[in-house]
Order: structure tokens, then C-alpha cells, then sequence
């Protein structure tokens, strides 16, 4: 019996890399729409390799696979695999955070200027027949009195403190895994997360979520912000209470906030950042380039190759 090779769901035009891979080690191959942890069961029954996307990678999907088989997320996260599931089963998991952080250190960094510029409420102003740049964007520092704050700081954070060194800014960062010589080497200063909270002009989170850091900005501490600032999220979801950042939003507590990620995605039509002021929204867009979707198929593609030639991944996930 041949071995398998199943993507169990994916928005690509087209899974040509993947089934390459598949066809070059005379494995089968077949690609999915899966929706549920049951469907994605029946779809992988026997696998010897499985590519994930977006559907959820569960405990019936986990001993449905062959033994020691080898799963694959295509993504820079892998939340929707249920580690402990794969682990009880034996299996290998590995994702692929390396693929966009160029897109997405991008994506953050014109998310922050657009917010400190004031754009969106500017060009409201002027749609709605007025012509009063002041009234709209005040108050506005200039950069180089702004000091720009990470909550965070790995391979994306760096590449957006990279990116935002031309404008001047002060930049300050609060993470447990950075030293004062690292972020000082970094062009940043090593702070608290309550000094980070409360100086941040513009505060940009780049940390995973942990136990820790899941709904870390709530009412509480979005309040020991300054009324002026502005948060950016690009990294997880989880990291922010939704409604208490709508209502913070709402009354004024902090000034505006542009967010790429959520706890659940889409975005629910009763979600209260729909209606929250001052908010920029994007789809999780800000992976996203022709080049990046490209870049994440081979590297997918290469990992079906490895784990046929019964290798590791290439960036394994420790269960």
C-alpha cells in the first residue's frame, strides 16, 4: 500500500508544490475542503503526511493518521492542533514561521504609521465635506518626541523596530527574554510592562500566547495606558479581551487601535469591534503577499519531502 499524502483544507489557487512533493516519492495524494474535526478524520484515515491549514487538527483527526505520522501547519502558528492529542499519539508536528515576517513587519509598521498620522479620521473629514486638519489630528507629536513601545521582541518585532528607525521614534520594549545589552544593541530600552503601558505612545504586540500573555490587555491594563495611545495587533488574538478593547475604544480610555487578528476569524457579525471608534480592521491580511503564498507552498512542499524521506521537519514543534 502506497503511501499518503492529504491536505486537509486550503484557500491557494492551487496545491501544484505540495502534490509534486507527493508524486516524487510515489506517494498519493489527495486534497480537501475538510470543515470539522470529523471531517478532517475521515480525510486523513491512514495518512503517513498531512499539510493543515485553517480547520481544527483534533484528538479524532490525531489517531485517525498512520502512526508517527507527520503534520504539517502551514502557518507561523499552530493553534489549531491539539498538541497534546498529537503528542499522546506519537505523531511529528511542524509549522513554518519564517515565511512572511517581511509581510507582516510591513503590514505592522503602516497599521502604526496610519494610526499616529491620524489618515483615517483625516480622510473621513475631508469625505464628509469638511477641510480641518487640526480639529481631526489633534493631538499629533512628532515622531521623534513619540516613543514607540513593543510588547515583545522576536524575529517580526525586530524587523519592525528595523523598518520605523528612520522616523526618529524612541522605542521601548518589555519582554522576559531580552536583556537591557540585547535590546540596547537593538536600538531600544529595556522596561517593565508597567512602564511599557504607561509611556508608550504607540504600543505594537508581538508575543505569543501563552498562559501568560492570553487576555493580558484587558480593562485593568489597557487603563494604565495613556489616553492618547494607540495599540497595534498583528500578532495574536488571544493577547486582548475584544469587548474591554471596544470599550476602552468607546469611552475614551485609549485613542485608537489597529488589529489583524481575533479570537475567532472571520470576524463575528456581533463582534463589538465592529462598532468600536477609531479601529482599524483587517482580515489577518497581513501575511499576505503573491511572493509570501508562494514561499509558504515550497516550504510546505519541502517538508512533505523531508517527512517522506522519514526526517524531522524542518521547524519541528517540541510536544
Amino acid at each position: 500500500m502506497s503511501t499518503r499524502v492529504v491536505v486537509t483544507d486550503y484557500t491557494f489557487p492551487n496545491v501544484d508544490q505540495e502534490k509534486a512533493a507527493a508524486d516524487s516519492a510515489n506517494a498519493t495524494f489527495a486534497a480537501h475542503q475538510a470543515k470539522s474535526d470529523a471531517e478532517v478524520a475521515e480525510v486523513v484515515a491512514g495518512a503517513e503526511v498531512v499539510a493543515v491549514q485553517f480547520v481544527p487538527f483534533g484528538p479524532l483527526a490525531c489517531q485517525a493518521v498512520a502512526p508517527g505520522a507527520t503534520i504539517i501547519r502551514y502557518g507561523v502558528g499552530y493553534d489549531n492542533i491539539d498538541l497534546g492529542a498529537a503528542k499522546a499519539a506519537g505523531l511529528k508536528v511542524g509549522y513554518v514561521p519564517d515565511y512572511c515576517a517581511d509581510e507582516v513587519a510591513d503590514h505592522t509598521a503602516a497599521a502604526a504609521l496610519t494610526l499616529l498620522r491620524k489618515l483615517i479620521p483625516l480622510d473621513s473629514s475631508v469625505r464628509a465635506g469638511e477641510w480641518a486638519a487640526v480639529k481631526h489630528a489633534r493631538p499629533l507629536k512628532p515622531f521623534s518626541e513619540t516613543t514607540f513601545g513593543f510588547f515583545g521582541m522576536g524575529q517580526i518585532g525586530q524587523a519592525v523596530l528595523s523598518r520605523l528607525k528612520a522616523f526618529g521614534f524612541r522605542f521601548i520594549v518589555a519582554d522576559p527574554g531580552l536583556s537591557t545589552e540585547q535590546a540596547e544593541a537593538l536600538g531600544a530600552t529595556l522596561v517593565s510592562t508597567d512602564e511599557l503601558l504607561a509611556t508608550a505612545d504607540i504600543l505594537s504586540l508581538h508575543a505569543p500566547a501563552t498562559e501568560q500573555t492570553t487576555h493580558y490587555f484587558n480593562t485593568e491594563r489597557l487603563a494604565m495606558m495613556q489616553s492618547h495611545a494607540m495599540l497595534v495587533n498583528s500578532a495574536r488574538g488571544q493577547l486582548i479581551v475584544e469587548d474591554d478593547l471596544a470599550d476602552a475604544l468607546g469611552h475614551g480610555v485609549i485613542a485608537a487601535a489597529a488589529l489583524d487578528v481575533f479570537h475567532a476569524e472571520p470576524l463575528p457579525a456581533n463582534s463589538t469591534l465592529r462598532s468600536a471608534p477609531n479601529l482599524l480592521l483587517t482580515p489577518h491580511a497581513a501575511w499576505y503577499s503573491e511572493a509570501a503564498i508562494d514561499r509558504l507552498q515550497g516550504l510546505v512542499a519541502t517538508d512533505i519531502t523531508r517527512a517522506l524521506n522519514g526526517e524531522e521537519p524542518r521547524k519541528p514543534v517540541r510536544l
